[in-house]
């Protein structure tokens, strides 16, 4: 009897634990999946790098978008430029041959990646267009692995990424496809048939998250159809459940029409959104260097590129209304940073250099920017209760007051972040008139934006 009362004992102990293994389990809706607490590395890494690479690198003219503008709308640019140098028969696939990626050095990548500060780089495995840039099973002579660079794109930037510590590696994958003949199917049946997902797009994302691991994952283009005909919900619980990246994986909101802002594990709303207050949602605002384009344009010029206060600007806002920055930039056809995006990247990490602790791990604030004025903005260290006011303008009778914080004389301290200890005297009704020192151009902490630290204020 002892025995056979120890061994129910012990099939009820594996029973309660396969219950509450499967309770744990995220199930495939959405009021489960949206469940998942959004891992924390995500929240404090707060600026990350875009990569739109693909084949739209070769005529590098107008948009990423070049094939769909050219062939399906007949914009008249597009048009023009085709007919001005290329021959009258040549397709958009004669392109991919040209993408040849000769230039192309992941490390050098990775360091100008470091350099800028990021803590997040998403490369587009697959745009609109459909062309993988790793050996795709399911897109066959359209891949990076058979024509064009003949090299596994992906797995070299993945590799190279993990050489730094400081870097995570996210991917950017387009759910539907413009031209692909099954996709067309599917939309001409209502996408009450599911051709194209369970052949294409499911597969290849299983394929990616399998071979390469990534921490974000940034779907995209959802051509409309609506997350059942993607099976979105049965995927992101496999990805939260059982995939090699289940416990830090960090997803978007673009999971099928409707999804966008109400689905997923933090939002992105629109691109270049930019509320201008703060959210109850986790956001990321993902926007372009060349305001134009996400792709690279030979025929970019200058005013098309934001400049570093802008980018700096852009950042400060974002972090302070709680959101993370993810800002693109658009390699060339043989593999090359073009030197305009080279100097805004650097130019940001030496920024972050001075700045990075009023960004990195930061929360939002009480308030999130000073209400007499929007060039000031402010974030909050929770570690050391620390408040830090952004100036985005050097004012010019070298004061600034700072309406919302609470301070106390003898206790409050306020730094000038890569400076020193600046003076302070509180005004009424509330809030404090900082003293900023009178430093010549070559004194600056930096260049573009500066940060005073409160220690001991409200």
């Amino acid at each position: 009897m002892a025995a056979r009362g120890l061994i129910v004992g012990s099939l009820l102990l594996v029973s309660t634990l396969m219950i509450d293994n499967c309770s744990s389990q995220y199930q495939p809706t959405w009021e489960s999946i949206d469940s998942r607490p959004l891992p924390d590395w995500f929240d404090q890494a707060k600026f990350g790098i875009f990569i739109h690479w693909g084949v739209f690198s070769v005529p590098s003219f107008g948009s990423e978008w070049f094939w769909w503008y050219w062939q399906k709308q007949k914009r008249q640019p597009y048009v023009d430029f085709m007919q001005r140098n290329y021959p009258p028969d040549f397709k958009y696939q004669d392109f991919a041959s040209q993408l040849t990626a000769e230039f192309f050095d992941a490390k050098e990548w990775t360091d100008i990646f470091a350099a800028s500060g990021a803590k997040y780089i998403v490369l587009t495995t697959k745009h609109h267009e459909g062309f993988t840039l790793w050996g795709s099973k399911n897109s066959w002579n359209w891949n990076a692995v058979d024509v064009g660079p003949k090299r596994d794109l992906v797995g070299e930037i993945a590799s190279a990424l993990r050489a730094h510590s400081d870097l995570r590696l996210g991917l950017y994958h387009s759910l539907f496809e413009w031209f692909n003949p099954l996709f067309e199917q599917d939309a001409a049946n209502l996408f009450t048939t599911n051709y194209f997902p369970t052949s294409k797009t499911l597969p290849e994302l299983y394929d990616i998250v399998m071979k390469y691991k990534p921490e974000v994952l940034w779907s995209d283009g959802d051509g409309d159809a609506p997350d059942k005909y993607w099976n979105s919900t049965g995927f992101l619980a496999w990805l939260y459940n059982d995939s090699p990246v289940r416990e830090t994986v960090v997803t978007n909101d673009r999971w099928g029409y409707g999804c966008i802002c109400t689905h997923g594990g933090y939002y992105t709303c629109a691109d270049r959104y930019q509320p201008g207050h703060l959210l109850k949602h986790k956001w990321e605002n993902c926007m372009t260097i060349d305001t134009k384009s996400w792709g690279y344009r030979r025929n970019a010029p200058l005013k098309d590129y934001l400049t570093i206060e802008q980018l700096v600007a852009s950042l400060v806002e974002t972090v302070s209304c709680g959101g993370n920055l993810l800002m693109n930039i658009g390699p060339t056809h043989d593999g090359r940073i073009a030197p305009i995006f080279e100097e805004r990247l650097r130019q940001m990490g030496q920024w972050l250099k001075v700045n990075g602790e009023a960004i990195y791990n930061t929360t939002a604030w009480k308030v999130q920017n000073d209400s007499a004025t929007s060039d000031i903005w402010y974030t909050y260290g929770p570690q050391k209760n620390t408040i830090y006011a952004i100036l985005l303008q050097w004012p010019n009778n070298g004061s600034v007051i700072l309406h919302h914080p609470v301070v106390t004389v003898g206790k409050t301290e306020v730094v000038l972040l890569g400076h020193g200890s600046v003076k302070w005297a509180p005004v009424k009704p509330s809030g404090l008139q900082v003293l900023l020192p009178q430093l010549s151009f070559s004194q600056m902490p930096c260049q573009w934006a500066w940060t005073l630290k409160l220690t001991g204020a409200t």
